[in-house]
């Protein structure tokens, strides 16, 4: 796919060609919403149903494509409060936290048309012929890129090749200065991802996941997650869920307290930044819905790579004080 190559000259990035893409047999685009948009445009569904518990960014391939939508509420399994739908509708289904593999399963049973975002779950293969996208950039340090699996009516050489090399200034910066210091860089990388044209993933980006060791990241991960769960499931009001929950790797640990806000704010205030699963679902949503209830109060616990369990014991021992004092 890349241009040849002339001999000599200056030396270029190293980066070890280790692996394949993980996703080899997928479809490698250039952003996990562009994945979608793909399989909008492969599948031509006259209607999708909506997750309210999920982020604004999954509107964009809806709006590009002119794909009727609506939204549904999940209980709290984070299981879909929908009835039967038409055949010739569909189901937008989210992978939360990378846990509901059981009931992915279920609903494949249920729904003929289920779509599967992935985007949290990026471990897990997909489920039989159903469409799955994956946003493996929120697994790894780069700027960009997507997989999506069973939509082939469109061919992938259709799309010209994307590039990447403006994109990855936060991530550079972020190894001399600091992530606090390449922050603002971050958010232009965020801003200049919307609305972008479906193309195939970069070569920078490819050769960037060709060099990861992907097995040891799931271990380090799955790690980082059991640590935290046996010494925080005593607190935490999801953790019925988690215990019967099969998973492959999920992407964060789910906390779930009384007051989540107030804790994310003490977090913060001690350095620990955890993102806030989505601020827009306060906008779309009552407050006495689940939805509005998991974003005020589910606390997304990074369990990634960079970390060990002395890094992990510093999270616990501020939420085990934090409780101490609002008890």
């Amino acid at each position: 796919m890349s241009k040849k190559e002339s001999i000599g000259g200056y030396l270029s990035l190293e980066l070890s060609n280790l692996n394949t893409l993980y996703h080899d047999n997928a479809y490698a685009l250039n952003t996990g919403r562009n994945a979608l948009e793909h399989i909008l445009r492969c599948k031509n569904y006259k209607h999708v149903y909506i997750p309210f518990f999920t982020c604004e960014v999954i509107l964009e391939p809806f709006i590009k494509t002119k794909t009727p939508y609506s939204f549904y509420h999940i209980n709290n399994c984070f299981q879909p409060i929908l009835g039967q739908i038409k055949s010739y509708d569909a189901i937008l289904y989210t992978n939360y936290f990378g846990l509901m593999n059981d009931d992915i399963e279920k609903l494949s049973n249920r729904y003929s048309n289920l779509i599967i975002d992935n985007s949290q779950a990026f471990y897990d293969y997909p489920l039989r012929n159903n469409p799955t996208f994956y946003s493996p950039r929120k697994f790894f340090g780069i700027s960009d890129g997507g997989f999506c699996y069973n939509a082939e009516e469109i061919p992938i050489e259709k799309y010209k090749i994307d590039f990447s090399y403006k994109r990855f200034l936060h991530l550079i910066k972020s190894i001399d200065t600091g992530k606090e210091d390449s922050y603002q860089e971050y958010l232009y990388n965020e801003d200049h991802l919307k609305n972008q044209k479906v193309k195939i993933m970069s070569a920078l980006t490819r050769n960037i996941l060709k060099s990861i060791h992907f097995e040891n990241i799931k271990n380090k991960r799955n790690s980082n997650f059991n640590f935290l769960h046996e010494n925080l499931k005593d607190y935490n009001l999801l953790t019925e869920l988690i215990d019967y929950k099969s998973h492959h790797c999920p992407m964060v640990y789910p906390f779930m307290v009384e007051n989540g806000t107030e804790l994310r704010k003490y977090l913060i205030n001690n350095k620990i930044y955890t993102a806030q699963y989505w601020s827009n679902v306060k906008d779309w949503t009552e407050p006495t819905s689940n939805e509005y209830i998991f974003t005020e109060n589910i606390i997304h616990i990074p369990i990634d790579q960079r970390y060990n369990f002395k890094d992990l014991e510093i999270i616990q021992n501020l939420i085990y004080e934090y409780l101490r004092k609002t008890c």
